[in-house]
């Protein structure tokens, strides 16, 4: 009995060891609770070029009470995708009557932004020399795209909107000015 004892007690630790091992394989190789399920890799879609926007479209967004320059999104063009990218045209109107429009894209997943295509003249796109994404900063050059981001397309805290609620957002506060 002494000798069956000590032998259980010597296998004890590989018993706990394959117990475990079975546990963690039954976890689908999860190693913690909290570690996040394995995303797949992320694929931007194939870009597609809006319509050139018309200035019944456009809706202006409030950048800043010192701006010189307004700055308008045309609603139509506005998309969200299933790559989880606010495609949209940018129109930037300086207080001389100088328009540059262009059609970009922001991220909210990893707070970046991309610009996809460049207006020339009247309704014509080009495309930019780069095509990097680049991090949204909160400055006094680029702050529209912090604006949109952060208080239209990626709202931080809450759920992604709807291309709808991100209109309708964007209409509500162009009343308020």
């Amino acid at each position: 009995m002494l000798s069956m004892s000590s032998s259980l007690r010597r296998q004890s630790p590989l018993i706990v060891a394959i117990v475990l091992l079975a546990s963690l394989s039954a976890c689908g190789g999860r190693t913690s609770l909290f570690e996040e399920e394995v995303k797949p890799e992320w694929r931007e879609r194939e870009l597609v070029l809006p319509a050139w926007p018309v200035m019944a479209d456009l809706i202006p967004v409030e950048v800043s009470a010192a701006a010189t320059t307004s700055f308008f999104v045309d609603g139509k063009s506005l998309s969200l995708a299933d790559d989880g990218i606010v495609r949209y045209t940018l129109v930037a109107r300086a207080a001389g009557g100088a328009e540059n429009v262009s059609y970009e894209g922001i991220r909210c997943e990893t707070a970046e932004r991309k610009l996809y295509a460049i207006g020339r003249g009247k309704g014509e796109w080009t495309l930019p020399r780069s095509d990097a994404w680049l991090r949204i900063v909160d400055n006094a050059f680029n702050r529209q795209h912090a604006v949109l981001a952060k208080d239209f397309f990626c709202p931080p805290g809450s759920i992604l909107p709807t291309r709808d609620e991100i209109l309708q957002s964007l209409r509500k506060a162009a009343q308020l000015r």
